[in-house]
């Protein structure tokens, strides 16, 4: 592992020093495709060595209907936020590394539960596998939506360093899988296939790429013909990369001035907040339920009342088939009709029979029925 990290080290500095230009993006991109690689190997977590093993107080089993990661340095507030919202007592000081374990509490919230994990504060060079930084970008990689909680009395470095610590470790924040297709064959070469002339690849360079990742046969199609060559990586380490919504939360906002506050909430995806104070944290916890984008359904059992005492959450763009394996694994086997009122349903206050691929939509009434 030793000599990974040197490599890594290596290609960072030849990369440092390539000045960016028409006459190097070729060298660039093949830069970009080792580092990757190298980081990928060395941040694996079946990884046997002891670098690449799993640090106690880690595991944290997913519960709940999502899972929100708080990510930040140490000290900005993230076991003052956990403690607030939820009934769990994370330690928290005016000193960095308080927080050494994985700390899950629970925050319910329109009849949801969502489990908020208050991560050790990450600091700089995790993604190169120092101190306990790798193991929490990995739990990081589980969660449904990345809380990044910063300190509105520093610079923008703070973020800046977060976001491409998380890059390096396979986190894409707040963006979109690239529109870009890889179909492996048996022979036949390396061949690109655009219908638009692409702006930032050609066949030579997606073809070095692939070869450096032992890929020699396969046709790559981009649909986008400003895809880049990082796109291209990420879609070669597909199992290794995640796309989560995040949310940045400045705290200590009581100790800046209001026009500074009014700067940074004006940023996108961003809100603020004052533990110390209490304040705007309720409007946190709204932000966190829109991000997450989820659905209350009402189950009704038939001639019965429907049940509103406790939803079942799903995500949005949910199936009635969605909504059977939430309920139970074999319910689906038996599945004869459902019958939806809500705004889903057609009919409108009437209900709506329909099959396992009706989209439900928040608050609509469900009833199964089986054969």
């Amino acid at each position: 592992m030793v000599n990974i990290s040197e490599k890594i080290k290596e290609i960072q500095d030849e990369m440092s020093r390539t000045q960016k230009n028409k006459a190097t993006e070729y060298h660039l991109g093949l830069l970009k495709g080792k580092l990757a690689k190298y980081r990928r190997m060395l941040l694996d977590p079946d990884s046997s060595s002891s670098q690449g093993s799993k640090g106690q107080g880690f595991e944290v089993s997913k519960s709940g209907d999502a899972r929100v990661c708080l990510i930040g340095y140490p000290s900005v507030g993230k076991s003052s936020f956990l403690s607030k919202v939820t009934k769990t007592q994370s330690a928290a000081a005016a000193y960095e590394f308080t927080t050494l374990t994985s700390v899950p509490g629970v925050l319910r919230y329109e009849g949801a539960e969502i489990q908020i994990v208050d991560l050790p504060g990450i600091i700089k060079g995790a993604s190169e596998g120092k101190g306990r930084g790798r193991q929490v970008v990995a739990t990081a990689k589980t969660a449904d939506l990345i809380l990044m909680v910063l300190d509105a009395t520093k610079g923008p470095d703070q973020r800046e360093n977060l976001e491409k610590e998380l890059e390096a470790i396979g986190i894409r924040l707040n963006k979109s899988k690239p529109d870009i297709m890889i179909k492996y064959k048996q022979s036949g070469g390396i061949k690109l296939i655009s219908l638009n002339p692409p702006s930032h690849l050609d066949e030579k360079l997606v073809s070095s790429i692939l070869k450096e990742y032992r890929i020699h046969n396969a046709d790559v199609t981009l649909k986008d013909k400003d895809a880049t060559v990082d796109d291209l990586i990420d879609v070669i380490n597909e199992k290794h990369v995640v796309y989560t919504p995040c949310l940045y939360v400045y705290n200590k906002i009581d100790a800046v001035s209001l026009e500074e506050v009014d700067r940074i909430a004006r940023e996108p995806n961003t809100t603020v907040m004052s533990c110390e104070m209490e304040l705007s944290i309720d409007d946190v916890v709204e932000e966190i339920w829109y991000r997450l984008d989820l659905l209350r359904l009402y189950t009704k059992r038939k001639n019965a009342r429907p049940d509103f005492t406790e939803p079942l959450v799903v995500r949005n763009q949910s199936t009635i088939e969605d909504v059977c394996n939430s309920i139970h694994k074999d319910l689906k086997d038996n599945f004869k009709y459902a019958l939806v009122w809500g705004s889903s349903s057609k009919f409108g206050v009437a209900p709506q029979k329909c099959g396992l691929n009706h989209l439900v939509h928040d608050q609509d009434v469900v009833t199964i029925v089986t054969k």
